[in-house]
């Protein structure tokens, strides 16, 4: 079979051209992935601490007793700083929404101040993915503004321990 000496292809270069085009989709993947590893992370560690927090401060007798001057305020902020606390290592943002299932009107017991209503504790965990605002050769690299977590307990003040 004769060789054709005219026809010399170099193929010693198309490595570094392959490297070029694949390398930023890869540091992408990159990225994405350790933003999701840490955020599924911040989830199963908030999903296990937040029902004891909750129980914890919720059903605790200064925060059902409405005299103490800890009500469904007092209870959201104590919830709110041992989340923080026992999220410490994760930079995320917690908010806890306390609300009364009695209130509103509807439920007569409730109403007559006899009997207590169950509480419902909303807690809600928010990771903000690294990078925020990377420029990268005029192409903007970001990701959402923030991935949300929410968690919600009803918890009743009248039987500590019991979550319903």
């Amino acid at each position: 079979m004769p060789v054709r000496k005219g026809l010399l292809c170099e193929e010693g270069a198309q490595a570094t051209v392959e490297l070029a085009v694949v390398a930023p989709v890869l540091v992408v993947l990159a990225l994405i992935t350790y933003n999701m590893m840490v955020f599924v992370s911040a989830t199963a560690r908030f999903d296990r601490v937040a029902p004891d927090i909750v129980l914890a401060h919720g059903s605790s007798p200064s925060a059902s007793e409405p005299d103490a001057g800890a009500g469904t305020g007092g209870v959201a902020d104590a919830v709110a700083a041992e989340l923080e606390c026992a999220m410490e290592g994760y930079e995320v943002e917690i908010e806890v929404e306390v609300s009364e299932e009695g209130q509103g009107g509807g439920d007569g017991a409730a109403s007559l101040g006899l009997t207590g209503s169950l509480r419902d504790v909303t807690c809600a965990m928010r990771y903000r993915p690294w990078p925020q605002g990377w420029s990268i050769a005029g192409v903007e690299l970001g990701a959402p503004l923030f991935l949300k977590h929410e968690r919600r307990i009803t918890i009743d003040p009248w039987r500590s321990g019991v979550i319903v």
